[in-house]
C-alpha cells in the first residue's frame, strides 16, 4: 500500500472489487430475469420494490465506507487499535440498523409499496416481494459492511469470495423457490435474503481467519468520536444510495401513467444501468483504499496518480460498454421481457438514452470517491447527492410534463450531464493542490 506502483495496486484491488460490485448488482438482475419468466406485473413489482433494496444497500455502504475509510487511514497512520474499534462499530451498528429497517418497513408495508410507485394491479406482487426482502435486511446490511471493511484492509479477494458465494447460491435458489416451490415473486426475494445470510457467514469466517483487523465484538465501543468518523466517511455513500431509492420511486411514479409495461421497461433499464455502473463503482472502490492510505501517510502524488488512472481507465471501459449496449439495445431488453412489445417500446429508447451519457460516470465517480477518501465530507456528499437528488428527481418530474414518455426515458441522461458539470468546480481545486 505504501510502495507498490499505483496503477498495478489499484488494479489488484479493483478486479475482485469490481467482481464484488457486479455480484451485488447481480442479485437484482437475476431476480428480474427469473421473474421476467412469470408476467409483466411481477417484473414491475421487482422494480417497485427496488427502492427498498437501495435503502438496505445504502445502510450497508454507509457503515462499510464510513468505518472502512477511517480504518484505512488509521492503518496508514499505524493506529491498529483504533482500526479494530472502528471495525466492530461498523458491523454491529450496521446489523442493528438493518433490524430497525425491517421492523419499520414491515409495519408500514402497504403504504411503503404505494409510496414507491405501485399501481393497484402491481400491489399484491410488490407487497409479497417487499415483505420477504425486508426480513433479510439485517444480514444484507452487515454483509455489505463487512465486505467493504475487508476491501479497505487490502483484502479485496476475500471480500469477493464472500459475496460471490451468496450470488451463486441465489442463482440456484431463484428457480427452485419461484417455480419449484411455486412461491412466485416472493420466491425471488426469499432466494436473495437467504443468499445474503450465507454471504454474511462466509465473510465473517474469512474476516476472523484472514483479516488485518478481525471484527471482535468486545471491541465494540460506539463513542461519539467513532460514530462521527462513520458519519463523515459514510455520508456520501448514504446520500448516493439513499437518493437512488427516492429517484427510483420518482421514476416509477412518472412511468405509472403510461401503464405497467412502462414501469417494467424502465425497471429493466435501471437494473442494466446499475449493473454496468457497478463495475465503475467497483473500480473506484479499488482506488479508495489506496487513496485513503496514501492520504493518511502524506503521499499526495500517489493520490493524484491514482485519480488520473481511474478516470482514464473508467472512460475507456464505459465508452466500450455503452457502444455495445446502444447497438444491441433490443436484445438487451429482450433478455428480461422479450415477448412483450409494450415493454420493448419503452425499454429500448430509454436504454439508448442512458448509454449516451454513460461515460460521464468515469469523471463523476472518481471525483466522489476521492473526496470521500481524503475526508472532505461536504464536497463528497454534494457530489454523491447531485446525480440522483439535485438533478434526476427534478428532471423526472419536469421532463414528462414537457415531452411525455420520452421525457421519462431521457431523464437519466440529463442528470448525468448536469452532475458531471457540477463535479468540475468541486474537484479541480483539490486536484491542482495535490499536483503541486
Amino acid at each position: 500500500m505504501r510502495e507498490a506502483p499505483v496503477r498495478g495496486l489499484i488494479l489488484r484491488l479493483a478486479l475482485p472489487t469490481v467482481a464484488s460490485m457486479l455480484v451485488t448488482a447481480f442479485y437484482n438482475l437475476a431476480d428480474a430475469w427469473f421473474v421476467g419468466l412469470l408476467d409483466t406485473q411481477s417484473v414491475a413489482a421487482v422494480g417497485v420494490a427496488f427502492p427498498a433494496m437501495a435503502v438496505i444497500q445504502a445502510v450497508g455502504f454507509f457503515f462499510g465506507h464510513g468505518s472502512g475509510n477511517t480504518l484505512a487511514r488509521m492503518l496508514g497512520a499505524g493506529d491498529r487499535h483504533g482500526a479494530r474499534r472502528m471495525a466492530a462499530v461498523g458491523v454491529v451498528c450496521s446489523a442493528l440498523a438493518g433490524c430497525a429497517l425491517a421492523a419499520v418497513g414491515l409495519l408500514f408495508l402497504r403504504p411503503l409499496a404505494l409510496a414507491m410507485g405501485s399501481t393497484p394491479t402491481i400491489l399484491p406482487y410488490a407487497e409479497a416481494y417487499l415483505a420477504v426482502t425486508l426480513l433479510g435486511a439485517p444480514a444484507m446490511c452487515a454483509a455489505l459492511t463487512l465486505n467493504n471493511q475487508l476491501r479497505f484492509q487490502g483484502k479485496a479477494a476475500l471480500a469477493m469470495a464472500g459475496i460471490t458465494s451468496g450470488a451463486v447460491l441465489n442463482c440456484v435458489l431463484d428457480p427452485l423457490f419461484i417455480f419449484g416451490l411455486g412461491w412466485g415473486v416472493a420466491g425471488a426475494a426469499a432466494a436473495t435474503a437467504l443468499s445474503q445470510a450465507v454471504s454474511l457467514c462466509v465473510l465473517w469466517h474469512m474476516n476472523r481467519r484472514h483479516g488485518v483487523v478481525p471484527v471482535r465484538l468486545r471491541a465494540f465501543a460506539p463513542t461519539r468520536a467513532a460514530l462521527g468518523e462513520v458519519v463523515r466517511g459514510g455520508a456520501p455513500s448514504l446520500f448516493r444510495q439513499g437518493l437512488a431509492c427516492l429517484a427510483t420511486g420518482a421514476l416509477n411514479h412518472a412511468a405509472g401513467p403510461y401503464g405497467d409495461a412502462a414501469i417494467a421497461g424502465m425497471s429493466i433499464v435501471t437494473r442494466v444501468a446499475m449493473f454496468v455502473g457497478a463495475a465503475m463503482v467497483g473500480l473506484g472502490q479499488g482506488f479508495q483504499p489506496v487513496c485513503a492510505f496514501a492520504y493518511g501517510a502524506g503521499q499526495w502524488r500517489r493520490v493524484y496518480e491514482g485519480f488520473a488512472f481511474l478516470a482514464r481507465t473508467g472512460a475507456l471501459f464505459l465508452a466500450t460498454v455503452a457502444a455495445v449496449c446502444w447497438v444491441w439495445a433490443p436484445e438487451v431488453v429482450g433478455l428480461f421481457r422479450g415477448g412483450d412489445a409494450a415493454v420493448q417500446a419503452v425499454g429500448v429508447p430509454a436504454l439508448r438514452w442512458q448509454m449516451a451519457t454513460l461515460a460521464l460516470s468515469a469523471w463523476i465517480v472518481p471525483c466522489n470517491m476521492m473526496m470521500q477518501a481524503i475526508r472532505k465530507p461536504v464536497r463528497a456528499s454534494l457530489l454523491a447527492a447531485s446525480r440522483q437528488g439535485l438533478f434526476f428527481i427534478p428532471a423526472v418530474i419536469v421532463l414528462p410534463r414537457l415531452f411525455g414518455l420520452a421525457g421519462v426515458e431521457a431523464s437519466q441522461a440529463v442528470a448525468d450531464v448536469l452532475a458531471a458539470l457540477l463535479a468540475l468546480p468541486l474537484t479541480l481545486p483539490t486536484l491542482r493542490a495535490l499536483r503541486r
